[in-house]
Order: structure tokens, then sequence, then C-alpha cells
């Protein structure tokens, strides 16, 4: 794994507020109720009620209210996440660095999932990952607006099968970023992040589905007349050849930002010193990252193969303002070719994905809003403030989106600056706790890969800088 995962270590207890100890009991009994996937593994030494906690806020907060999780959950939370538009852009990377790319996306690949990082961390390691999950988690969900919103004024094009009425009654692209943000919002008031198991697997079928369809039409419908594999814009400098090798590894690093929230999906599942969760997160981590395998490794290598330099000349030119990389070069080369009810299926497929991994990356966000409020007030949020905070940040990330609608242009910029969090955090972190002996085999390698992580970051965010400089961008603010 890349990420460091555990229980956070409190120095001491928030009490319960008296007037909601009854409400509290309540709850308990209600917990018991909610959907959970059962497992046939599990032990009564594991801690899987709030009364068992050492601290009692823990159970106020939607990812860590309910523990009831396990491998199946958790398996759906991981593949939803890690599986999306985002998969899409590897041919575009894959035409920038040839047979290297197999290689870095091997590396990068095995390097989320390396089991040595699921370890227990302390308090610190929550503060310092606070601010890039928040960062990250806000700027997935605008992301997801925009390529949700999109999606639906495509599936609609398509379903009135350009027809003038049809077009006529179309709605404007913010306004269907404010359907999708609405849909979104409704479905994210579900309590906590172990509630969402079934959107997370709806979310997962959808996203398998779409990835699969893609590549496998992309192949039976053969390749376009003058398909080629060489750049499809040479650089002129040593810089220009340098920044778009970097630009294709901050796309290999967005590919995986799913693998960010795994703190926030670990936090579902019981745990106990006889049973740690981390036990049966690899499980769920080793069938999910297989899944995803499954789908990344065809769908970058069916691109490449059918579209060549396309994909690559469509996202320099379109800077992928809603559906981007393989779904843009897909519909304009074989859209016509293709019936409406395969395309329909396509795009609703894609926004039913962005739908469910869009609860997904909000909840973190959820989490740390409640947290302030439960730490100031003592007590859970009532629902009107949960609702509340919850429609704040819809509409926080909706005018995001709408101020925004170019932020698919910023793939490599944003997989650059997100990086240290899966490649430098784990390595320093497991020094803090770990404590190898100074200049060890241990202690070496883990404070390079760390020192790596955070040099290549500053790397891919100037080179992203220096292209969007160099090339230009195209700013539509507030015209989506």
């Amino acid at each position: 794994m890349g990420e460091v995962v555990v229980e956070a270590d409190y120095s001491s207890e928030i009490p319960l507020h008296p007037s909601r100890r009854h409400d509290e009991e309540k709850q308990r009994g209600q917990d018991d109720q909610q959907f959970a996937i059962s497992v046939a593994d599990s032990s009564p030494d594991i801690i899987s009620k709030p009364s068992d906690w050492h601290n009692p806020q823990e159970a106020w907060l939607p990812i860590t209210e309910s523990r009831n999780g396990n491998v199946f959950s958790v398996t759906f939370h991981i593949l939803c996440s890690g599986i999306g538009m985002q998969a899409l852009l590897l041919p575009v990377a894959f035409a920038t660095l040839g047979c290297w790319f197999l290689w870095c996306f091997s590396v990068d690949f095995s390097y989320q999932v390396d089991p040595t990082k699921l370890i227990p961390r302390p308090k610190l390691g929550k503060l310092l990952a606070i601010f890039p999950i928040m960062y990250l988690s806000g700027g997935s969900c605008a992301f997801l607006i925009i390529i949700g919103g999109g999606a639906m004024e495509s599936f609609f094009k398509i379903m009135c099968d350009s027809e003038a009425t049809c077009h006529a009654k179309s709605l404007t692209g913010t306004e269907w970023f404010l359907v999708f943000t609405c849909i979104a919002i409704i479905i994210a008031q579900l309590p906590n992040l172990h509630s969402i198991a079934w959107t997370s697997l709806i979310g997962s079928i959808t996203g398998v589905g779409f990835c699969t369809l893609i590549w496998v039409l992309s192949i039976t419908k053969g390749r376009p007349s003058g398909v080629s594999y060489s750049p499809s814009e040479p650089a002129n400098s040593d810089m220009g050849k340098i920044s778009r090798i970097l630009n294709a590894l901050g796309i290999v690093a967005l590919v995986f930002r799913g693998h960010n929230v795994v703190l926030e999906i670990q936090g579902t599942l019981p745990s106990s010193s006889k049973h740690p969760s981390y036990r049966r997160m690899w499980k769920g981590v080793i069938v999910s990252y297989t899944l995803i395998a499954m789908c990344q490794f065809p769908l970058a290598i069916a691109g490449f193969w059918a579209y060549g330099n396309q994909a690559s000349k469509l996202y320099l030119i379109l800077c992928i303002p809603y559906n981007g990389g393989l779904l843009s070069t897909f519909s304009r080369i074989h859209g016509g070719s293709t019936s409406k009810f395969v395309m329909g299926l396509i795009y609703a497929l894609v926004i039913v994905s962005c739908l469910c991994t869009f609860q997904i990356y909000a909840m973190p966000v959820f989490d740390n809003l409640e947290l302030r409020y439960t730490t100031k007030m003592k007590r859970p949020c009532p629902r009107w403030v949960r609702t509340a905070l919850r429609l704040f940040f819809g509409g926080l990330v909706f005018f995001i989106s709408v101020a925004f609608p170019f932020l698919g242009s910023l793939a490599p910029l944003v997989g650059g600056i997100t990086l240290p969090l899966t490649l430098a955090y784990p390595c320093f972190m497991w020094i803090s706790m770990k404590k190898p002996r100074p200049n060890g085999s241990a202690w070496s390698l883990n404070l390079g890969l760390g020192c790596f992580g955070v040099a290549l970051s500053v790397l891919l965010a100037v080179a992203a800088a220096w292209t969007l400089a160099d090339k230009g961008l195209h700013a539509n603010f507030f015209k989506p």
C-alpha cells in the first residue's frame, strides 16, 4: 500500500453531552439494523460497537460512525474510487511514454499494494494528511460534477438524435451541472461511509462496465486510417520533451487518486488488538486492485493501439473539458457508426459511476466538517446540521465547477500536487513510527523513496505549469 493506515490515538476522551445520552442509546440500536454485509469470520473480540471505542466522538462522525464493514464493502469502496474517468487518459500517457509507460505504470501499481505500508499511525499522521485529503476530495468532487454534467448533456443529445426540438429544450451547461449536483447531494444524505456500500457496488459495476465497453468497442471497430504512433506534436526543445514526459507521469499519478482515500475506507472496518483492521483491508485491496488492473491495462493498451496519438492530440486540443481522453476520441471517430443505444449506455454508465464516486470523495469533507461541530458542541450533529453541512459543500463544489469548468485540462498538474500523499508521506511516517536504526537499509530506503516522491512531485507540478504557459489554457471561467 502507498498509505499509512491505522487507528487514531487520542489522549483524552470527549464526554457525552447529558441531553444526548438517550439519543445515543437509541442510535446504537439503530446502528445494529443498518445495512451491513455479513462476513463468516466475525469475532466477538472485534470492536464493532460505538460503546467499545476509545473515543466516543468517533461514534458521531460519518466515517467511523458504523464500523460494521468487511472485506466485501471495502472492496466495493476501493474499486468505485479507483476506477473512474481519469483512467480514460491512460492512452494519452501511453502515446507519450511508449513502451516505458507499461514499466512506469506497473511499478506505480505495485507500490500501491505494498503490504509494508499497512501499519499503525499516530494522530500526527491524520494532521499531516488532512490538507491534501481535503484538497483532493473537494477537487475530485468538482471534477466529477464537470464530468457528470457534461455526460448528462451528451446523453440527452444522443437520445434526442440531434433533433431540433430537443436541442431547443436542452439545458445549459450550468443547469446540467446543477442537476448532477442536486442528485449527488440527495444521495449524500446517507448517514455514513459504511451505509453507501451498495452505492459503491453500483459505482464499481458501472465503472468496470463503461471502461470495458470502450476498450472492447475500440478494438472491434478497428483502427481508423492514418493512425500514427509517433508524438502528435514533436517537441521543439529539450525542455518541451522533458515536460511532456513528466506530464505523462502526472497522468499516471492521477489515475491512482482513489488510493488516497483508503484511510477513510479502512475506518469502516472493525478492529481490535487481536484482529487489526489492516488484515481485512489487505484482502480487500488485493481483490479490488486485481480488478482495477484487469480494466486499466487493457484500456491503456487497446486505446493506444486503436487511436495512437489521436487520443493525445485530442487531449491537447480540447483540454478534456468534459469527457476527455479515450471517450472523446471514441465518440469523435466511431460515434456515427455506433448505435444510439450503445452510446447512450456508455454515457449512462459514466453518469452513474460519477454519482457513486462523488459519495466516497465527499465523505472525508463531511467527516472533517462534523468533527469541528462535535469538538465544539460536545455532542453529535443533529440531522438538520448534518444536512446543512452537506448542502453547503454541494453548493461550494458546484460553484467551483461552474467557475473553473476547465479543471480537466489541469490533470497533470493535479496529479503532481497530490503525489506526496501516495509516495512521500507513507515513507516518512513509517520512519517516524517504526524508528528503524539510523543509516540502516530500511531507514535509508524509506528516506530515499520519500525524498524521491517529494522531488518528483515538484518536477511534475513545474512541468505541468510550464506546459500550460507554453501551450496556453482555454480558461473559460463561468462558461461551462
